[in-house]
């Protein structure tokens, strides 16, 4: 086999294992996913899951900033220009979807892993979505001809805070989060003049 090969190879096995590892915490959370079930999962030996990753903390660290960038794409593209529809309603699209994926609820568990890459991982994620939702803010404002009173990434950070909290709720555990959710934008546009 060439060297390209090998490590296209190998990129695949890591992403395979990466994978895994998320489809393990989405069906059955952070307790569960250990290296022998995400292995399982991904259809790798335990071998070639140490080989790719040292060990758990490393390897669900990977998993976050993957979980994380994916969350990221998708609501940046919500809200691409030439996207049809209205700000709030494509949102609340994007959002429907997130919350049904469960990957949002898994990501947030992993914040009860105390382990220091998996806590690093959380904090660059956690920057990329603050500004992401800083510019979601700003595209929602333009789209409907307003300028926010206070700076998009206050609102930003709130608009993260509540997305949180709606998926903490569990498999919609609010009676109707679309209300809440149009609830919550009416209260955010109100800031915009």
């Amino acid at each position: 086999m060439t060297g390209a090969r090998l490590r296209t190879e190998s990129q695949d096995a890591r992403a395979r294992i990466i994978s895994a590892g998320a489809r393990c915490l989405v069906r059955d959370g952070v307790a569960a996913a250990t290296m022998a079930a995400i292995a399982a999962e991904g259809g790798v030996s335990k071998a070639l899951l140490h080989y790719h990753f040292a060990d758990r903390a490393g390897l669900l660290a990977e998993v976050v900033i993957a979980l994380g960038r994916g969350l990221v794409a998708r609501e940046q593209a919500a809200l691409e220009p030439g996207v049809p529809g209205g700000p709030v309603d494509l949102l609340w699209k994007w959002l429907h979807a997130e919350l049904e994926r469960g990957e949002l609820r898994a990501f947030l568990a992993l914040d009860a892993v105390r382990e220091e890459p998996v806590r690093r991982a959380l904090a660059l994620i956690g920057q990329a979505r603050r500004a992401a939702a800083t510019t979601t803010v700003e595209r929602v404002f333009t789209r409907l001809d307003l300028a926010p009173r206070v700076p998009a990434d206050l609102i930003g950070d709130t608009v993260v805070a509540f997305i949180d909290g709606l998926a903490l709720n569990g498999e919609y555990g609010l009676r109707d989060p679309r209300v809440r959710f149009d609830v919550f934008w009416l209260a955010m546009l109100s800031l915009g003049e």
